[in-house]
């Protein structure tokens, strides 16, 4: 069974029992507008669910790692391994790490091997930007971090063939779904604290203009007959935005990683909306 080879912050590994009875048993198209990790594609396609997938995000350099793993995974496995040997041998491997990191993420071979590179080994599996889109995330300081994972990037490679992979905005690429197809959002989440607040994948922001944006797309992919299915934290802004008759919500908890206190990396209120 395939399953992510990235590390992503807000993933839905742990959630997958509940979206996998959320979601038909049997679907034309399965779109996911915001790809992550995507876990809950590998976990559709290992069960076949759908004929046809369209997977989708705003940041390119991300959709390039699944092109490579999807046309190119031997040539992405030797030079991860390169990757793997030379920060095993490295004195210093922060400093190894750093090299790589200022290196401008480009849509080629070498980009996703270095982007899958400080996905292993930055901290947390954290993907992050700044304003100008560089990534910022520091050294991990993991012991012994498995960063080249060949059995598993040759089993998503198999899962991504036929897929169609696509850069783009949340609402372009599942804009012709209706009756028989699937839309899963997992949008950067509504901060439940001023602290918590992360929506640094792009150099673009993820506001609250953006989640009203996107509450108005799901309904509108609803009311072309699609089933719709969303992700998000539970925040009473986003209860506002989605308690209607047109989707229904149910509040699940989801153990989290990802927080800069241990204290904080526990059981947390999330929404798993639906439309009905």
């Amino acid at each position: 069974m395939a399953k992510p080879f990235l590390k992503w912050a807000g993933g839905k590994t742990a959630l997958l029992p509940e979206l996998l009875k959320a979601a038909p048993q049997q679907i034309e198209t399965y779109y996911e507008p915001f790809l992550g990790g995507g876990a809950l594609f590998f976990a559709l396609q290992s069960e076949g669910r759908f004929r046809r997938a369209v997977l989708s995000d705003s940041n390119k350099e991300l959709v390039n790692a699944y092109v490579q793993v999807r046309d190119n995974v031997e040539g992405l496995i030797r030079a991860l391994k390169v990757h793997q040997r030379k920060y095993r041998e490295a004195e210093d491997r922060a400093e190894y790490y750093y090299t790589i990191r200022a290196k401008k993420l480009t849509c080629s071979l070498g980009g996703a091997a270095n982007l899958i590179f400080m996905n292993k080994t930055g901290y947390n599996g954290l993907y992050r930007v700044n304003s100008k889109g560089r990534f910022n995330v520091p050294h991990g300081r993991y012991k012994n971090p498995t960063i080249c994972d060949e059995a598993g990037l040759r089993a998503a490679s198999e899962a991504l063939q036929g897929v169609e992979l696509r850069v783009g905005d949340f609402a372009a690429g599942p804009r012709l779904a209706g009756a028989g197809d699937l839309v899963y959002f997992d949008p950067p989440y509504v901060p439940m604290s001023e602290t918590a607040y992360f929506t640094s994948y792009t150099a673009k922001e993820f506001g609250m203009d953006e989640q009203e944006r996107l509450a108005n797309t799901a309904a509108t992919l609803a009311a072309q007959g699609s089933s719709v299915a969303l992700s998000n934290s539970g925040h009473p802004d986003v209860a506002a935005m989605y308690r209607s008759q047109v989707f229904r919500l149910e509040e699940v908890q989801v153990r989290r990683a990802i927080n800069s206190k241990a204290e904080g990396r526990g059981p947390v209120r999330e929404y798993l909306i639906q439309s009905v």
